[in-house]
């Protein structure tokens, strides 16, 4: 093999190294928004704001990496697939920062609606969620069809707990007293719509 192409296929596994690492920064900051709410804590919702800047940072890093390994290196189709995986999954990692970014919004004003905040269907959703980024993550790095197809599986999971958590948090909206609790109770459904 020719050093040329022994650097490419370093500079591959680097691309792989770099979207597992965005994977698990993306977790942090889902389990810091996550944890947020669930202590209602602002001074923490406000921390994710800045974690997320520097995940869009990375997913362009990311970007002009392989935009470069493709113009430089005309690589064969495997590789090219490759690469443009990366590419694809680096998109959806930066698109769950910032829906991760958007739970932590809304934290500050459920502080004033602690009875409002705490739904078992958010939790459970947060932690099918989180579950299922991190199975990802590890089928991917470890070429694991099995374990990717189960984590597609349990994506009905989150959409039935939605559904459920949607019904009685309408009845909900419908029985409060005062606009501002309609809104807490509004930006409960939001807050299940970015999960």
């Amino acid at each position: 093999m020719t050093e040329i192409r022994s650097t490419f296929h370093r500079e591959l596994g680097d691309l792989r190294d770099d979207i597992l690492r965005m994977g698990s920064q993306v977790d942090e900051e889902l389990g810091m928004a996550l944890e947020a709410l669930d202590r209602l804590d602002s001074r923490l919702a406000g921390q994710v704001p800045t974690y997320d800047q520097t995940i869009n940072r990375e997913r362009y890093d990311l970007e002009n990496k392989c935009i470069w390994l493709i113009a430089s290196q005309q690589p064969t189709a495997r590789d090219l697939r490759f690469i443009v995986t990366v590419m694809s999954m680096n998109v959806d990692l930066e698109r769950m920062g910032d829906q991760a970014k958007g739970i932590a919004k809304f934290v500050p004003h459920l502080v004033q609606y602690p009875q409002v905040a705490r739904w078992p269907e958010i939790a459970a959703m947060g932690g099918i969620v989180r579950d299922m980024l991190q199975d990802v993550m590890r089928a991917y790095a470890e070429d694991d069809v099995d374990l990717a197809r189960s984590v597609a599986e349990r994506d009905s999971r989150v959409d039935s707990l939605y559904a459920q958590l949607f019904t009685q948090v309408m009845y909900h909206m419908a029985e409060a007293r005062e606009p501002a609790e309609i809104e807490a109770h509004y930006d409960i459904l939001r807050v299940a719509r970015e999960l």
